[in-house]
Formats: C-alpha cells, structure tokens, sequence
C-alpha cells in the first residue's frame, strides 16, 4: 500500500522531462514575455557556495507573491541553468476541479492538505513531513512557500507551524532542520497584479472578522496573478541556513535543550533574514501615487474605505524595504 498516494507527485519520469522542454518551458517563457519586464535569477552571497549548497538536491523555502507562478518560473529558471526541477508544494484549496489537482501533481506538485479538523491537520502534518522526508533523503530539491498563503501586507515571515511540520519527528530538532538543506530564496516583483484584491480582502476581513475567501476568490485571484503586469521580477538565491545552524550550536549550545517553539523561532529568524536581504528594492519614482490611486480605482466592495484601503495598498510596498533595512543593521 502506497502510503503517500493521496498526496503524491505523479511518477511520469522521461513523459514529464519530454513534455517540460517541448512545451511547459516555451509557454513560462513566452508568459514571462507577455507579463514581465524579465525575470532575474541572482544570488546573495558567493555564487560557488550556492551551487554547492543546491549541488545534491536543496529545499527552497521562498516569500510567496503569486500562487501559480512563484514555483514555476523559479523551477523554470532552476531547470534551465542547472537542470533542476523540484518538487512543489501546492495546497488543496486551489483545487476548484479536480482536473487541476491531477495536472498540478502531473507536473510534480504535492499536495498540501488545509481546511480539516485539530486531529486530521496533525495526521496530514505528519504524512507530508515523512514524504517530504523521504524526498530529501533521495537527493530531492523541493519548493514550498514559507507560510500557509501568502502575506497579503508582503510582510514575509516564516510561519513556525510549516517550520514544525516540516521537522516532525522522533530525531534532534536541528539535525532535522540540516537534513532539509534550506536555502531561502527571496522573490521580488516590481508590482503585484493581486495588489488591489489583497486589499479588498483585508478590508472584508477587517469589516467582518468571520469572513473567508471562497473557491471562486481563489480562482479570480489565480487568473489574476497570472494574467496580470508584474514589471521586473527578481528571484534571488541565498545559500543554505545549515552552516549558521552549526555556528549557532557551537557558540550557544544551550541552544539544543531550549523549548522546542524557542527553537523554531530561532530557525525562522535566520530564514527571514537570508529572504529580507535578497528582495529587490526599485525605485519607483514619481509616478507610484498615479499607480496606487489607480489601483483603489480597481476595487468594488461595499462600504468601500478609501483612505484604509489606499494604507494598506502603500503598506504592501513599502513593507518589504522596512524589512530589508532592518535585516541589514
């Protein structure tokens, strides 16, 4: 009995390689033509030691902009400079048919199973850290999103929760963390296509605490991501956390009896850090007041609260710049 079934990657081998340069990568290059003013692969820190760090497989964990297109033009970069294509994580609740989850595993996707219950969360936890696990000790590279959806003010954190997930097991909390070989990858878009549904979406919430987005809200926010002008795009590598790790448990080893939430905390500030040092900061000169007004132009809800949504549109971008001052000092 295959164990991992429900939430597997479909093995298609060669079918998938064929497939992948005949006509998934023509179609994310032509894409990134029609909605981008390029897209960048760069690195922080020396590019040698990163492509010794990813050399026998890496695990990506990324900021999160766009639903669809974070992992596919970072696996399309990967495939074409060092032919890499990892594995990605996708949640279920992007499955409004179930055509997509069969194409989305197709295309080596994972499922990530959200929405159920205390008890069947901490069952599907444990299901997927053993597989991703198992990927890891077979030289796998894999990519996953640093938190469950995406930060809509693009204040980016690492949420602890997919940090413990990722790490579930009977072994050293650190050991683990090492065996996944992170290495955080920073995305930058100059403009966010999903801006004004962001925006839309806090104020709902903040209207109405109980309000959720629904399959249709993922589907519009999906269609959007892809089809909408994202300016340049910037995906830049950082090398792996596992030697700070080391130099952590060396000069504090203190460090390995601490309480375990203490522990992922220290975890995800080194992640944060190594993302918020590789954003891209444009400038975005005199016309970015034009842009957001034209932005809250874009959103029709009720009760509609120009001066809170017009905040939160500037918040977006301003946010990732605090961030990259702040990890610099």
């Amino acid at each position: 009995m295959d164990k991992y079934k429900d939430i597997r990657a479909y093995r298609v081998g060669w079918i998938l390689a064929v497939i992948d340069w005949f006509t998934v990568l023509p179609i994310l290059k032509i894409w990134a033509l029609r909605t981008t003013k390029g897209i960048r692969l760069e690195y922080l820190g020396e590019r040698k030691q990163i492509e010794r760090d990813i050399k026998h497989g890496a695990f990506f964990l990324t900021n999160h902009r766009d639903i669809i297109l974070d992992a596919a033009w970072l696996s399309y970069r990967l495939r074409l400079r060092y032919f890499i294509r990892p594995f990605m994580g996708v949640g279920n609740n992007l499955f409004a048919k179930p055509w997509i989850e069969h194409l989305m595993r197709f295309m080596r996707c994972f499922v990530v199973k959200r929405g159920e219950g205390v008890h069947a969360q901490l069952e599907n936890a444990k299901q997927l850290s053993a597989y991703i696990r198992m990927l890891r000790s077979q030289g796998k590279s894999i990519w996953l999103a640093q938190r469950e959806g995406r930060a809509k003010d693009s204040n980016d954190l690492t949420q602890a929760s997919v940090l413990h997930m990722l790490t579930l097991g009977d072994d050293d909390f650190f050991e683990n963390v090492k065996a996944l070989n992170i290495c955080p990858v920073s995305i930058t878009y100059e403009f966010d296509p999903c801006d004004y549904l962001k925006a839309a979406e806090m104020q709902l919430k903040r209207d109405n605490p109980k309000w959720r987005k629904s399959k249709r809200d993922d589907v519009k926010s999906m269609q959007t991501g892809i089809r909408g002008e994202k300016g340049r795009v910037v995906y830049r590598l950082t090398p792996s956390i596992n030697p700070e790790i080391e130099a952590l448990l060396a000069n504090e080893p203190e460090w390995r009896t601490a309480p375990i939430h203490d522990q992922l905390q220290r975890v995800c500030d080194i992640i944060d850090r190594h993302i918020h040092q590789g954003y891209e900061i444009f400038d975005r000169g005199t016309e970015f007041d034009a842009y957001i007004e034209s932005r809250l132009a874009m959103i029709d809800i009720p009760n509609k609260d120009e001066a809170f949504l017009r905040d939160k549109l500037y918040e977006m971008y301003n946010n990732p710049v605090i961030n990259y001052k702040k990890a610099y000092e």
